[in-house]
């Protein structure tokens, strides 16, 4: 694909993650250390095709993002078969480098997902130095944190500063949601 020029020289880059629950897309411009988010859309696969969502959310987010081009197309989760892909991540490597983007100091980020819970600690360049995942028994405690919150009638980012209200919090088992 040819180089677009939205942000003069910027090289235009799209990610899409396929989850167990849901399909994010982002678009962003990159030139030199200026990144720029352009757009994101994500939406539920709720027994629908997985290409057919790939492809909804990718065009939205292309759309959204109005470049004439893109010049590179980066997976993870389940996304390794998108035919249209440029590269294809591991996703303790995009945790580690998502969370340096949103939070240059961060040493660690967890992910909550559909299926399942993971834990990682970097370094300062995003370099993966240890995780730890959930086991298959523990799957679903990422769709269960988000049927709390709509039984609560919260969105899914209030629930982290909401529970540091808790005068007395319970714990959550970690070997399985469906008993939590």
């Amino acid at each position: 694909m040819s180089t677009s020029s939205v942000a003069g020289t910027a090289t235009i880059t799209a990610g899409i993650d396929v989850g167990s629950g849901a399909v994010k897309a982002v678009v962003m411009a990159v030139d030199g250390d200026n990144e720029t988010v352009l757009a994101q859309v994500s939406s539920r696969i709720r027994k629908r095709d997985i290409g057919d969502v790939v492809d909804q959310v990718f065009g939205q987010a292309a759309g959204e993002a109005e470049v004439g081009a893109i010049d590179y197309v980066a997976t993870t989760g389940e996304g390794e078969d998108i035919p249209f892909a440029t590269g294809h991540f591991y996703g303790m490597t995009t945790h580690a480098r998502g969370a340096l983007f949103l939070e240059p100091r961060a040493t660690a980020v967890l992910d909550a997902g559909a299926l399942h819970a993971r834990a990682v600690a970097m370094d300062d360049r995003g370099r993966v130095l240890n995780y730890k995942m959930t086991s298959q028994c523990a799957s679903g405690s990422g769709q269960f944190l988000e049927n709390i919150a709509r039984y609560l009638g919260v969105s899914q980012a209030e629930i982290g500063p909401l529970s540091l209200e808790a005068t007395q919090p319970e714990k959550v088992s970690g070997i399985c949601a469906v008993l939590a």
